[in-house]
């Protein structure tokens, strides 16, 4: 699958409670609720660059290798060590509190991140 490209946010499920799992404040949690995400992939095989901006231009980038540990760091700016996964065409990702996967469909990049009962809101205090 070839992820390359510049995709911008169309719709989004649980953002808030996204947002509040990892560590938002309530007042950005607002100003970005209506925001379209852009996210900007490169990949040159199982290479890749992963942009995401985010509201204020702010940016995080992650490089990374398919297979390969390496380093990586969230909107939160909590950085950490991570190896991304090909499985079915699907990329997978396991970030401090949740799961992260990218898939290419119907022309479109799809994100899904999960999240355990463990990092349920009541434990985030």
């Amino acid at each position: 699958m070839a992820f390359a490209g510049k995709w911008e946010t169309e719709a989004q499920e649980g953002y808030d409670a996204f947002c509040k799992l990892v560590g938002v404040p309530d007042d950005i949690i607002e100003k970005g609720r209506n925001y379209k995400l852009i996210t900007e992939v490169t990949q040159d095989g199982d290479n890749f660059s992963w942009t995401q901006i985010y509201p204020a231009n702010a940016k995080i980038t992650n490089t990374f290798t398919i297979g390969k540990e390496c380093d990586m760091e969230t909107i939160g700016g909590k950085k950490f060590k991570a190896t991304v996964h090909m499985e079915g065409g699907k990329l997978s990702v396991t970030f401090p509190k949740y799961h992260h996967t990218s898939e290419i469909s119907g022309g479109k990049l799809i994100e899904v991140n999960t999240f355990a009962e463990a990092f349920s809101a009541e434990n985030l205090a």
